[in-house]
């Protein structure tokens, strides 16, 4: 969506464990009083996560776009033709994953999964790429690119790691499988193995976000942690053709050092440096996308834990709704969450920002809290039954609506976006299982890349 302009300004301005007890083991919490009348029947915390991820789960299998399968950059119920050969990159990836959870849930066959995903597989194969990588939006119907923005009319490197993420867990999935499963799993592994990722360090050592046949490296726009990125440079570091130089690592993402952080909030230390620079942190995507299939559980480097991390910017997130400064209506435990989404602009229109605490619109994101869950599960658990008891306005045909305001008149935009229904599907089964966990970081050639880098894992 409009996420990579934002990011844009963020990284210009710029140059932790949660409990054990998982769902099932107590009472659900249900937000109100027992004798509300208002109140909605609750479901137990293993109801509420089945029901969050089957309903979550239609968004990329329901309202896929039709030629492609591909995921559609958003949908709108009440305008459902709005952009609908606009297929997203990064999002099909967490699509991809999303048809893993669905196969093992039984929200469909393995066959029919298999199916939809050789599908897609053969939709990117004949996609745009631009020395391997994709770019951001896609024709869903001739395979072209549709710019993103003036300049960003070619690869799109982030993206492309997004989509990887779940090609990488395709090929582990399937590559036990029937004759033609195992045929999926070889495309899907070609595929992502095809990506030149050194091409875009403009033999520098740093990784770019763009490259353009029609404006090059224009956009310039250097990798730099901590935010989203961070899978970028460990599948750069993975390929076994295009490989990036441990030093691209150190030098952009991390800044020579400089992303270490000695800053701590309400007692949780930062552990890294957001980009942005705020010491509350950036946007709950930053801890989303890049550990979809990267494990961060035991991952750590020179510069620090990133469970230590993820965990952290979630609680300190959390607090900082809690404490609530700006006296936001149902800011507190049952209702708190802050990341890029749609939003309620000032004369309440719809627009869309990437909410934090530094930019906090009194607008919630259900997938903020909801996609957390890995790292606070009693603290996610308690706001998506609150989602529940507000079904009636929050709960749309394929998942929880994008986001809402309580202070506002209880705001809502009854809009989704794959970038943020696709990490619930995802973080609620790694929660549960670790099903997407475990295939990623059994792949040989991401090992490979964790070492290069000098992970512990």
């Amino acid at each position: 969506m409009f996420r990579y302009s934002l990011i844009v300004l963020v990284c210009l301005v710029l140059f932790s464990c949660g409990t054990d007890d998982g769902p099932g083991y107590q009472e659900p919490y249900v937000p109100g009083s027992d004798d509300d009348p208002t109140a909605i029947e609750p479901l137990s915390d293993e109801d509420m996560l089945d029901l969050t991820q089957k309903e979550t789960f239609k968004y990329f299998w329901d309202f896929a776009h039709s030629n492609s399968g591909a995921a559609k950059e958003r949908y709108h119920p009440d305008n459902p033709t709005l952009n609908q050969d606009v297929v997203t990159t990064g999002g099909t990836g967490f699509g991809l994953m999303s048809i893993l959870v669905g196969i093992e849930r039984n929200f469909i066959t393995r066959e029919q999964g298999a199916s939809r995903l050789s599908k897609i597989v053969s939709f990117l194969e004949n996609a745009d790429r631009f020395h391997g990588a994709w770019s951001h939006w896609i024709d869903g119907n001739s395979g072209n690119t549709l710019p993103f923005s003036a300049k960003d009319d070619g690869g799109d490197l982030v993206e492309t790691a997004f989509l990887v993420q779940g090609l990488i867990c395709i090929k582990e999935y399937f590559k036990n499988g029937s004759d033609e499963e195992k045929a999926l799993a070889q495309q899907a592994d070609e595929l992502w193995k095809g990506v030149e990722w050194h091409w875009y360090t403009q033999n520098q050592d740093a990784l770019y976000w763009h490259w353009s046949p029609n404006h090059g490296f224009d956009i310039n726009l250097k990798l730099a942690g901590y935010n989203e990125v961070l899978i970028t440079y460990i599948l750069a570091a993975a390929s076994p053709d295009y490989s990036i130089d441990k030093a691209a690592y150190e030098k952009g993402w991390a800044n020579n050092g400089a992303i270490v952080s000695s800053s701590s909030q309400y007692g949780f230390p930062l552990v890294l440096r957001h980009a942005g620079g705020s010491n509350l942190g950036g946007p709950l995507f930053f801890s989303h996308y890049s550990f979809l299939g990267l494990n961060p559980k035991n991952l750590s480097d020179q510069y620090g834990n990133y469970w230590d991390l993820a965990v952290n910017h979630t609680k300190i997130n959390r607090q900082y709704c809690i404490t609530n400064p700006k006296n936001y209506k149902d800011y507190g435990e049952d209702c708190w969450g802050l990341t890029a989404s749609y939003s309620r602009n000032t004369d309440g229109s719809r627009g869309y920002s990437a909410h934090s605490p530094s930019n906090d619109k009194g607008v919630v994101s259900p997938t903020a809290a909801i996609s957390s869950i890995p790292y606070t599960p009693t603290e996610s658990l308690k706001v998506m039954h609150y989602l529940y008891q507000n079904k009636a306005k929050l709960l749309g045909p394929a998942g929880f609506y994008d986001a809402f305001s309580p202070h506002y008149n209880f705001w809502v935009t009854e809009t989704y976006l794959a970038i943020d229904q696709g990490p619930q599907v995802i973080m609620i089964e790694n929660h549960r299982t670790g099903l997407l966990w475990n295939l990623f970081m059994q792949n040989d050639d991401v090992k490979k890349g964790l070492d290069k880098l000098g992970f512990n894992y």
